[in-house]
This record gives structure tokens, sequence and C-alpha cells, in this order.
């Protein structure tokens, strides 16, 4: 098969007006029967372009000029905004981004589900959009020409590490200090072998796990031990897979984060998967069991459970709780978590859940209620058990609304649930990315 050239890309500015936004924050318009997707621009704006790329009936470009701003339109906070590629929403305001994000969810359940819900949930939003991402993985680069180090996300259109000081996201206790933590790897003999920095940060304490493809000398770890202890973080190395995880001092950090609302603390390791968003978290958390409603007579099962962020707060609520995840480490952290909050009538089970689950004991149990929570590919090889179960109730958290459309289309067209209710959630401020609920019953 003949590949598609990409044509040459004209160097002229066009005017155009702004049809609609995609689902990843880009302006749309139709230039002599073509689709551009004009990274920049707001609905109904007026602009200015230049195109990027070209490739048959599509194109990209960026916005040039606005000459007839959308009112939703606000100046980006950061001065790397449209350079670095870790935010994509910064110019439209916060309002209008949840707007956006919660039609393209109900475009989905229509264009992919079939479907849609009987009631339209208020989008969910935190009290603060900046400052509050507290997992990240940043990636470092030695640049020679320059004879300096990078430290931050990747541009949008290269994927070269994107020259910052400082990320507005982050939490600030790393995020104010991109500059001066590239200037002290920029000091180590293994500078040009340090290729990422992963960042994990609990309600107190913080750790950067440095991923090392060298050994560092002596002087190289007393560096960044004294950078670290200076701004109360905690240094990690991993020299190799996650099993070479080891803390710089040989003092491992005690992580966690608290469910105040539900007496619940969750012990976790930096590596461990836990919600960048954490003072959001704990909004999602007591709106799940708004919705699911678990009551002291009731089963419930949590399916995706990982550290047991749902499943313990449940158990405060439910006669028992049967939490179900896939990794072996984040179920025995879940259950030192159960044990620790004094909570003895939640199960926990390792259970691959895009396998076939016939031999799964609890796939073969009665429940009343259902907590999904997935990975951003979805749930779909566990939902034909659900209605063996005899749940009445399924709330679906996700972090991807086209598997989730996906998914809610089975539901309802396949196993005889109705989607009663759905939204969105704020949890990812200034990026496209949009966390969603649903709420099926019988």
């Amino acid at each position: 098969m003949r590949r598609m050239r990409t044509s040459s890309v004209p160097q002229e500015r066009v005017l155009v007006e702004i049809e609609g936004m995609t689902h990843d924050g880009n302006g749309f318009a139709n230039v002599a029967g073509r689709t551009v997707y004009i990274f920049g621009a707001l609905t109904g704006e007026k602009v200015n372009f230049r195109y990027t790329r070209i490739k048959g009936t599509q194109a990209e470009g960026v916005v040039d000029e606005v000459l007839q701003p959308s009112p939703e339109r606000i100046p980006a906070a950061c001065p790397q905004f449209g350079l670095c590629g870790g935010c994509s929403l910064q110019h439209q305001h916060p309002a209008a981004q949840i707007r956006i994000k919660q039609q393209k969810l109900l475009k989905l359940f229509a264009a992919i589900g079939k479907v849609q819900p009987e009631r339209v949930l208020p989008p969910l939003v935190g009290d603060t959009v900046w400052g509050y991402r507290k997992k990240a993985r940043l990636g470092v680069k030695w640049v020679t020409k320059k004879q300096r180090v990078l430290v931050g996300f990747r541009e949008r259109v290269s994927g070269l590490i994107c020259e910052s000081e400082r990320c507005l996201v982050l939490d600030p206790q790393v995020g104010e200090l991109l500059g001066p933590l590239a200037e002290m790897i920029a000091s180590l003999s293994i500078r040009a072998q340090i290729p990422q920095i992963e960042v994990a940060i609990g309600d107190t304490g913080c750790v950067l796990i440095f991923r090392v493809l060298s050994t560092p000398t002596t002087d190289d770890c007393q560096h960044i031990a004294s950078f670290c202890e200076t701004h109360g973080i905690v240094p990690y190395l991993q020299e190799g897979g996650t099993a070479s995880l080891r803390p710089l001092s040989g003092a491992a950090e005690d992580l966690y984060y608290i469910l105040p609302s539900h007496g619940v603390r969750i012990d976790f390791l930096p590596t461990d998967f836990t919600q960048v968003n954490g003072a959001f978290n704990r909004m999602m958390v007591a709106y799940v069991l708004q919705l699911l409603d678990p009551q002291s007579n009731e089963r419930v099962l949590d399916l995706f459970c990982g550290l047991g962020n749902f499943t313990l707060p449940l158990a405060r609520a439910a006669a028992q709780v049967v939490g179900v995840e896939g990794d072996p480490g984040l179920v025995a952290r879940a259950k030192g978590n159960a044990r620790e909050n004094g909570i003895d009538n939640a199960q926990f089970c390792v259970t691959d859940l895009y396998q076939p689950l016939d031999n799964a004991p609890w796939a073969n149990e009665s429940f009343d209620k259902i907590l999904l929570d997935p990975p951003r590919t979805g749930a779909q090889a566990v939902l034909r058990h659900l209605p063996e179960s005899g749940a009445r109730r399924i709330v679906y958290v996700s972090c991807h609304p086209g598997t989730l459309a996906r998914d809610a289309g089975d539901l309802v067209n396949l196993y005889g649930y109705r989607l009663v209710a759905a939204g969105v959630m704020d949890m990812f401020p200034h990026t496209a990315h949009v966390e969603s609920i649903a709420l099926f019953e019988t």
C-alpha cells in the first residue's frame, strides 16, 4: 500500500473562523475542503494561523494572531504554554474547559455507545486549578551544546524536553524547583545518565526518584542528598527495574494521604499508582460514595481497587467489600492499609481482570452494588459478569471517556442496565484529560 505523502507546508498566514474544538483542545476549521486543527484557537474566534503539517485532507496549525477573541479566552499563566506539552488549555477559562469536556463525554456516549444518560450530572470541580499535581514523570536531558541540563515535561511538537524554570500545575514543592534541580544535576558526573525523575508527593512527604543509567559516585550522591535535604525532599535511586528502587540515604519515606471524611489513611510506595490530584481525590471519593450509596447490610464489589482508595471508605459504610486488583503488590499494600485502619470487613483478591474470570471465586458471588475504576483501556472484559452478581447499581469511574462510552453501550444494550446519570470531574485542569463518572441501575 502506498504511503500518503505529507505535503509541503505553506509559509503564509491564513485567516479563519474557528468552528469548534476537538477532544484534545485544538480548534478546528475548514480551509479549502481540508479540516485544519489549530493549537491555541477557541470556538468562534477569528484567527490568523500558520500551517505546521499537511497530510491528505487534514492539516495542523498554530495560532499566529487572534483577531476576534472568544469571551472564554484568558491569558496563559505559564510562559512556556504552547511550547510545553504538559498543558493544552491554559488559554481557556477553567469553567469553559470543563464544559467542553462535558460536551465531549456526551458526544462519545452517542457516537460510540449509542446511549445517553437520563440525567447529566453537574461537573465536579476542585478548589484550585494550580499546583495540584502530586505525581509526575519529568524528562531530564544534558544538552552538550548549551552545557546545561533541562528538566521538565516534553515539548508539544518536538518531543524534546521543554526548557522550564518552574511548572505551575505541579505541587509547588517540586514545581518551583525545576531550575535549581537542573543546576544540581548539571554538577553531577552522571548528568548525561539521568533520563527521568519521577515525582511522588503525599500529604506530608515528597519523593524524587532519579532513574540512572550508571552508578553515581559518592560525590554525586552527596550532591543529590544535600539538595534534597535543603528542600525537604527524600531522594530515591533506580538503576534498573522497580526491584532496584532504593532510598539514597537508606531510610524509606513513609508516603501516605488521608481521607478525613472517612477516617482512612492510605500508605503507598513512591512507584504505586495514586491519583494525580490529591485534594480532588478526596472530593471524588466522597462523590462516588454518595452515588453508590452503600448501606450497612450490603455487599459491595470494587473492581480495579488498587491500594483501596475507594474500598476502605466503602467498608466504613457497607457490610462487606471485596476489592479486586491485578497487581499483587498493590493488593498486599491494600491489605496492610485495611489492617492499619482497623477495617476487618474488606477482603482483597489478586485477579487479572483482562483474563477469563470464570474460576475467580468472587466472580460467582452475589453483590448488591459494584464500583469500577479501570485504567484507560476500560472494563469491557468484566462486564458480562456484572449482571450475574445481581448488582442493582454500578458506579463507573473512568479516565478515558471513549472506553467509558463503549462500556456504557455494552452495559445498556447487552446487559440490561440503565445509564441513569453521567458527568465529568475536573481532575486535570488545563489539560485535555477527562475524568468521568457514570451511574447505572437495573
